[in-house]
């Protein structure tokens, strides 16, 4: 084998930032450059017994420099010729491309929009990436960490030895970028990142599509290889506006819906379930990554990755495709207000804050021990904004609901005098999360079809649902949400409902109140997770009386809500009156219909109910087809306090109608009179919560309700009718 001669030495100070992962641009000194007389290849592999180079037919032994770096000088070429390695370490030798021989993987567009914060497809510029680069398979890598003074690209493939892979800086825009040929899907990484300080941090990739499995950190390289079949949902998904259609949420917790499944496992039972009960949708809790479990997927560290708790991002796909072949849209709680503040995910990521705040008044979560997002940084937008976008895209999810917007939406979310610093105008708002939600909102209307936002805020911000370039009287404009969850509907119906009947007269406003502010947004009924945990009960359980008036109370709530405007969202487990509060180690309590249970009719009848209840709401517009505007609804009574009557008519866009009258009093109230419009010669009942298949008294109307010409509530019509005990009446013209 011919040698050829040393080649220059390294300079000291190149060799020292190279080893001590702080070159900013490690191409320059590794690799293959031209040099007076010849061409230098210089290589960066610690632990290697020998290294050669194969150029132009020749093998070139390359001289041993210490610390890993080997070099060798090619004399007599005036460019850089191709070459390949051939490594030796303890066993055989192995030949490899050099990954300092390659121009950058990222082009210059990608890099112009990252720095502009305007990358709607980030996920395809930055994080790791299979790819064929200058026609060898291999993966780039490339992460933003603008206060780095280097980066090195570690993983099982290093044996967590970084020295090996450093990443060169890519200008102003923040990137370090590599291309590593060779490796592919599966492999397991992480960034070695020098601080500002000099010392060094492991991190995982914060636009990771893949993760370990927790209790492990690290991200692995991924692609999808899911052929979707669900082009007929994705096609007519967005045919009538969400605030126009039918839309009935059973919010699931996938991890303890039925624990232990995995995704595909999920979707062989979970669509099944969703659509013998009719409902239009399901909400899943936070499927991105979270390190632990008792957050419920809401201390997310993998905002690009679903959980690898049950199976693969393909996996994931497989259980939403499964989904949409079933009629079933799929929602997804998105986390854009926090994270937390684990030391290898995105807490002071490159050191220094980044993706957080720089003022610890704008950046640590007083009620979660969180960090809050930077909103006015453009990278910092462009991550969430794109993640938005990712999961649509990507995933086929079909709606995101925003959780905790109230707490971006206010500078002093939680925080006592002192602790906060106004605006620029001296006011709490905060415009940088006011400007990120419009922006949000528009890209993800704009770029996805037919996909519909909603916000879990909990105050009376002005304008949640409002177009983002019509302004309200506040000065703002809209945050261009689709929908919001109705947090004072619950709050107060539930108030109401906890109390004993004989005092709901002194609370009979709590049920009527919402109908003041009912169409300032476009409104969700949410009974969700947060109601059923923490010391709060199921709700069955928060209903007074004995276990036959708790059940009953249960299904004329459930009546109520389903007919009153918006659209409706149940928790899990609350479908069959589940007594025990959600517990996320064993979810629900399926052994409640169990056939052996003795109380299993209980159980059974109230999910029979709920079945009903979406059966007949799907095939009635009146239910949901004007559920934003006032034409759609009508008081009939909402004054009986004493008795503990509610009576109201819903109508769809022709006018057809349908009555709902509930008695929330434990009495059978016979010949009870109700002003009716008189167009209507008779109404007959399409539902009723007190039927005995629910498990009710049986207090049912089997013949219609003649309308008789006697004046009441207001209208020239009336019917008589016997109101069952607690229980929800549905009727229609007969």
């Amino acid at each position: 084998m011919r040698k050829a001669r040393k080649a220059p030495v390294l300079d000291p100070g190149d060799r020292a930032r190279l080893l001590a992962g702080e070159h900013h641009d490690p191409h320059g000194v590794l690799g293959a450059h031209p040099v007076k007389g010849g061409v230098v290849i210089r290589v960066l592999r610690p632990w290697a017994k020998e290294v050669a180079v194969l150029t132009k037919g020749k093998r070139l032994a390359m001289d041993d420099d210490g610390d890993g770096l080997f070099s060798v000088f090619v004399p007599l070429l005036r460019k850089v010729p191709a070459y390949e390695l051939r490594v030796r370490y303890d066993g055989d030798e192995m030949p490899v491309h050099d990954p300092y021989r390659f121009l950058p993987s990222l082009g210059e567009l990608d890099l112009h929009l990252i720095g502009e914060g305007r990358h709607e497809e980030l996920w395809t510029a930055l994080g790791s990436q299979p790819m064929t680069h200058e026609g060898v398979a291999g993966t780039r890598f490339a992460v933003w960490a603008p206060n780095a003074r280097g980066v090195r690209v570690t993983g099982d493939f290093t044996h967590w030895d970084g020295t090996a892979l450093p990443m060169r800086s890519l200008g102003s825009t923040g990137v370090w970028e590599l291309f590593v040929p060779g490796i592919g899907e599966g492999a397991v990484y992480k960034y070695d990142i020098a601080r500002p300080d000099g010392s060094h941090t492991l991190r995982a990739d914060p636009m990771a599509r893949r993760t370990e499995c927790p209790p492990n950190t690290a991200s692995i390289v991924t692609a999808s290889h899911h052929a979707w079949e669900d082009a007929e949902w994705m096609e007519r998904r967005g045919a009538r506006p969400a605030h126009e259609a039918p839309i009935s949420v059973y919010e699931v917790h996938l991890p303890s819906w039925r624990p232990g499944l995995t995704y595909r496992e999920l979707a062989e039972q979970l669509p099944a379930y969703v659509r013998d009960l009719g409902f239009t949708h399901v909400e899943l809790m936070p499927v991105t990554e979270h390190p632990f479990g008792g957050s419920w997927g809401y201390q997310v560290t993998g905002f690009y990755a679903p959980t690898a708790r049950m199976g693969t991002p393909d996996d994931f796909r497989f259980l939403v495709d499964a989904l949409h072949r079933a009629g079933i849209g799929v929602l997804m709680d998105w986390v854009p207000a926090h994270f937390p503040k684990d030391d290898w995910a995105l807490a002071e990521f490159d050191g220094r804050p980044l993706y957080e705040h720089e003022d610890p008044r704008r950046s640590h979560h007083p009620d979660w021990g969180t960090l809050e997002f930077d909103y006015g940084r453009k990278e910092v937008r462009n991550f969430l904004v794109a993640n938005a976008v990712y999961w649509c895209q990507e995933f086929h999810i079909d709606g995101l609901r925003v959780d905790a917007v109230a707490s971006m939406l206010y500078l002093d979310y939680s925080r006592e005098h002192g602790e906060w610093v106004p605006n620029e105008f001296g006011g709490r708002e905060n415009l940088d999360a006011v400007r990120f939600l419009q922006e949000m909102n528009a890209t993800v209307y704009r770029r996805c079809p037919g996909v519909v936002t909603f916000a879990e805020e909990s105050t009376a911000w002005d304008g949640v649902t409002r177009a983002t370039d019509q302004v309200g009287p506040g000065g703002f404009g809209g945050l261009g949400f689709g929908m919001k969850w109705n947090m004072g509907w619950m709050h107060d119906s539930l108030e109401y409902m906890q109390k004993e009947p004989v005092h709901r007269k002194y609370h009979h406003h709590e049920m009527t109140f919402s109908m003041v502010y009912a169409y300032s947004e476009n409104y969700i009924l949410p009974i969700s997770h947060d109601e059923v945990v923490h010391g709060k009960r199921s709700l069955v359980s928060k209903m007074p009386g004995d276990w036959w008036q708790q059940r009953a109370n249960h299904r004329a709530y459930l009546g109520f809500m389903w007919a009153h405007p918006g659209k409706q969202l149940l928790y899990m487990g609350q479908e069959f009156a589940q007594g025990g509060e959600w517990s996320v180690d064993h979810g629900p309590d399926w052994w409640l219909l169990d056939p052996a249970y003795g109380a299993e009719a209980d159980h059974r009848g109230v999910r029979d109910l709920v079945r009903d209840l979406n059966t007949v709401y799907a095939a009635t517009p009146s239910l949901w087809e004007r559920d934003t505007v006032p034409e759609g609804f009508q008081w009939v009574v909402g004054d009986a306090a004493d008795d503990n009557v509610f009576a109201f008519l819903r109508y769809d866009a022709f006018g057809a109608p349908l009555l709902a009258v509930c008695n929330f009093s434990p009495v059978v109230r016979h010949d009870y009179r109700i002003g009716v419009p008189d167009a209507f010669a008779a109404w007959a009942e399409v539902l009723n919560t007190d039927a005995a298949r629910y498990g009710g008294s049986d207090v049912v109307g089997t013949d219609p309700v003649k309308t008789e010409s006697v004046p009441w509530h207001g209208r020239t019509s009336s019917v008589r009718m016997t109101l069952p005990p607690l229980a929800t009446v549905w009727l229609r013209p007969a």
